[in-house]
């Protein structure tokens, strides 16, 4: 062991992703605690994490990126899907696609009633809103002075309003804010650019809170597990280049490592389910029968269409248009360079009877995949859809003892039969929408799926060959009621069954919420802060929020 083997913190957080970076910050605030956070990753000071329109490449790279990948999932013909997970500062919010979008108030309402007392929509959106600093200014759903930056796009693309228009004349509703009183209808999508540059977790929190004193901040280390006394957590054991450390935690342990690697470290640790760990010569702390179980994500297609007018994004994707892009940005952080595109969504309901929406929109003046790798071969636009609440339940579980091992990871992605029912309809909803009059003057041939797949069948096929996952897996260490055996983490985000130690990351939903995932980590972080602090919490809102009045007998 090092001399470092001798350090003692009052905190120890292990990842500085969406949460571990909030937590740096708001746990140091005021100068008394000692804080480590222990980074795998390395610096974000690449151009192709801090540009936004860059998104794709930060994703694909070895360095940025943990590179998992799925185990071959039975309800896609066996594919293995890409489950990228952000291994830099900043975590997966230095290369996710820089949405901000919240969720709808039912689903923070859900999770109270699955065991997470504390945690309905009037107890988190004061959360929401000290997070943020909405250019657009706050309101009694939004908030101005957080260190979040969000914006709008400046939808400059006249196809982003034909898309809005296209799915009024369809029948939906225009939101004047998706993230406020109803996220139930089209309109302006967030994202999280301040200035022209991505606003990740580490720009945001952690760099300003680095100039402190009590805050240190390692990375390029690989925490092995967490050390426990009897059942209380009391640090961690770590290495870098060959060598081992262990730093002690006078407080806590928190575990802010993701929805992939959190539930492997708790089992690497002894927090997990017998029958997993004994047989890997694992020594049991807690038997958690729910850790690694529960995984959710969310799948979306591209239902791509042609452009019959040459004013989509590809005539910017040759090198020359490229390279004039990224100089502008360079120069005067503006531009093409400084959005990620998405800048117009929508949410409805899949069928009536369904309270709030299901299904969930991103449309980009573009034909292309999400990674960047498959460019449609002429000008197109499309929308990503997909259902929001999946059926379907997976899991993440170890591949060896072996800390430097990646996890064996399934989502069981669609083997749930409501979940492709709700992908018929989201491809049927799509067209119909792509039909309408605002978009007759671009409006080519169907690329994907095609005009053909009209059958169920057709569809079911045309899904499990090309579907895609959102990147949002979610909901491995689930918060819960002490009591229910399956719950990981009581509402304060602590380790059911041991002491000093916390999970605070999107593992701790109890269910994935419908939308992207950014935003309500960070809320979940800035809410755990006054846990771990024992401050008072802020005071529920009493905001209104939207409800369809014919919810029941209609789909819009």
């Amino acid at each position: 062991m090092s001399a470092a083997a001798h350090e003692l913190f009052d905190y120890v957080i292990i990842g500085a992703g969406s949460a571990g970076c909030v937590l740096a910050d708001r746990l140091s605030a005021d100068g008394s605690n000692r804080v480590l956070v222990l980074e795998y990753g390395g610096s974000d000071r690449s151009v192709f994490i801090q540009m936004p329109s860059a998104l794709s490449i930060p994703m694909n790279m070895k360095k940025y990126n943990w590179m998992y990948e799925t185990e071959p999932e039975p309800g896609l013909d066996g594919r293995r899907l890409h489950c990228p997970r952000g291994k830099v500062l900043g975590g997966s919010s230095s290369i996710n696609g820089l949405v901000y979008m919240r969720g709808a108030p039912a689903d923070f309402d859900r999770w109270q009633e699955e065991g997470a007392r504390g945690w309905s929509y009037a107890d988190v959106l004061p959360y929401f809103r000290r997070a943020e600093s909405r250019r657009e200014g706050g309101d009694e759903y939004r908030g101005s002075d957080g260190p979040l930056a969000t914006r709008y796009g400046t939808l400059e693309n006249p196809l982003y309003r034909a898309f809005i228009e296209a799915a009024r004349q369809a029948g939906y509703p225009a939101s004047d804010d998706v993230n406020g009183y109803q996220q139930e209808g089209f309109g302006r999508m967030d994202m999280t650019v301040k200035d022209g540059v991505r606003w990740s977790a580490a720009n945001a929190y952690l760099k300003p809170a680095m100039k402190r004193a009590n805050l240190k901040v390692e990375t390029h280390a690989r925490v092995e597990r967490i050390l426990f006394e009897g059942r209380r957590a009391i640090g961690v054991r770590w290495s870098r280049g060959g060598s081992t450390q262990e730093v002690r935690a006078a407080r806590e342990v928190i575990l802010s490592g993701g929805s992939i690697n959190s539930p492997q470290l708790l089992k690497l640790s002894g927090i997990g389910s017998a029958d997993e760990l004994l047989p890997l010569g694992i020594e049991m702390v807690a038997h958690r029968p729910g850790v690694g179980e529960n995984l959710q994500d969310h799948l979306e297609i591209y239902f791509q269409q042609a452009s019959t007018q040459p004013i989509t994004l590809y005539s910017k994707m040759g090198l020359v248009p490229r390279g004039l892009i990224g100089a502008r940005w360079l120069l005067k952080k503006d531009g093409l360079g400084a959005t990620n595109h998405f800048e117009a969504c929508g949410f409805i309901r899949s069928r009536p009877g369904v309270a709030s929406p299901d299904i969930q929109y991103h449309f980009l003046p573009l034909a292309v995949t999400y990674d960047g790798q498959g460019l449609a071969s002429e000008h197109g636009y499309q929308a990503h859809v997909g259902p929001m609440r999946a059926k379907s339940r997976g899991w993440v579980r170890l591949a060896s003892a072996d800390p430097f091992a990646a996890p064996r990871i399934q989502f069981n992605y669609l083997t749930h039969p409501d979940d492709r029912v709700e992908f018929r309809a989201a491809v049927r909803l799509t067209r119909e929408i792509f039909a309408q009059p605002a978009f007759a003057p671009y409006r080519g041939r169907e690329i994907q799926p095609g005009a053909d797949v009209t059958s169920d069948e057709a569809i079911d096929a045309f899904v499990r060959e090309k579907v895609e996952s959102a990147y949002h897996p979610s909901c491995t260490c689930r918060m819960g009621s002490p009591s229910d055996p399956l719950a990981v983490l009581d509402p304060q985000m602590r380790v059911i069954g041991v002491e000093g130690l916390r999970v605070v990351d999107s593992s701790a939903m109890p269910s994935i919420t419908n939308a992207n995932l950014n935003a309500p980590t960070i809320m979940m972080a800035e809410k755990a802060a006054d846990h771990i602090l024992g401050k008072p919490l802020l005071a529920p809102s009493n905001a209104p929020v939207y409800a369809a009045p014919n919810w029941q007998s209609a789909q819009r």
